[in-house]
């Protein structure tokens, strides 16, 4: 068990450093190949009508007239023990770890993740357990099931649930609930100051992910558990005389429910690094939607700081997720 969680570790530090190098080659060597001069790279950090002076400095600071190789270095520099930055006659200290920093509106990156971290954990959290229990349930009932009103009517929610897009149902959410019937609150309240409204606010957009998530699931472990039990385990299981309860809960679903850990695993990581509709359709302030506005600004060192955010939260999703499968599976300790 030792072993395989090491070898685990150490190919999550190695994915972790490729991912760094992609996100390098992205935001700065390919626009080299694509024939931009070190001006022109060091134009899109800045705002409309840049002066000589502050391209100079940019440039400077960025490391834009230097090999790749040192712009690589104090780019991984940068991330672990921060950087110095120069922005007009002053110095600005980016801590680390220093995922860029914005000269256009003079603020590190990395502090802006860490207020709007919460918002995007508490949207992906509260939505993932609702389409987890829910898709889960609703499969589990259709595969046991087959054919009854259930099973159809559980797989025409989950047929609408992925047909209907998220800015869709989560308008007409809004509209019905916030702004006609006025039950729930528009404005998000972290959960420590108000768990009770912190709830409130977030319902909506729990439910609209869920129920787009949650019929994904259903079919998933619908079509799981219809293959699972027939497998000649079931078989053997119920010969034993168990009862019918044990061999769905102990044989059946742990067998089927493996590939929803991995899908389960993924998607929860990428929530983290930022549910761009969701947050954009509900106003709320957290990863997605900061990195939505510095798009829309041409803003690069957000988008690379939410970049490499987003990077990191899937590879640890991934590790979690290898090490629910030692628990579920113990044969995959031995791959």
């Amino acid at each position: 068990m030792i072993s395989y969680l090491i070898r685990r570790l150490i190919a999550a530090v190695i994915l972790l450093l490729v991912v760094t190098a992609v996100t390098f080659a992205i935001f700065f060597l390919l626009p080299r190949l694509a024939g931009q001069t070190p001006d022109q790279l060091a134009v899109q950090y800045l705002g409309k009508n840049p002066s000589p002076a502050d391209i100079a400095a940019v440039k400077r600071n960025l490391g834009f007239d230097q090999p790749l190789y040192v712009q690589y270095w104090d780019f991984i520099k940068g991330i672990v023990s921060g950087a110095t930055y120069e922005r007009g006659p002053t110095t600005v200290q980016c801590d680390a770890p220093c995922l860029g920093f914005s000269f256009k509106n003079g603020t590190e990156v990395w502090p802006q993740l860490t207020d709007r971290i919460p918002v995007t954990f508490s949207l992906a959290v509260g939505a993932s357990v609702i389409w987890l229990i829910g898709g889960v349930f609703a499969g589990v009932v259709s595969a046991l099931k087959p054919g009854s009103v259930f099973d159809r009517s559980a797989m025409s929610v989950a047929l609408a649930g992925v047909s209907l897009p998220m800015f869709f149902t989560g308008q007409l959410m809004l509209l019905l609930f916030s702004y006609k019937m006025e039950i729930f609150g528009r404005t998000y309240v972290p959960f420590t100051e108000n768990p009770a409204q912190w709830a409130n606010t977030l319902f909506l957009p729990w439910i609209s992910l869920a129920l787009l998530f949650s019929a994904i699931y259903a079919r998933l472990t619908r079509s799981g558990m219809l293959e699972t039990m027939n497998e000649d385990f079931i078989r053997t299981a119920r010969a034993k005389g168990l009862r019918e309860r044990t061999v769905v809960s102990r044989h059946g679903m742990r067998a089927a429910l493996t590939p929803i850990i991995t899908v389960f695993g993924m998607d929860v990581g990428l929530l983290l690094g930022g549910a761009v509709i969701t947050e954009s359709v509900f106003s709320l302030h957290g990863i997605g939607e900061y990195a939505v506005q510095a798009i829309r600004d041409n803003d690069l060192p957000p988008v690379l700081g939410v970049t490499l955010t987003a990077a990191v939260f899937v590879i640890i999703a991934n590790l979690l997720v290898d090490v629910l499968y030692s628990f579920v599976d113990p044969r995959v300790r031995i791959s």
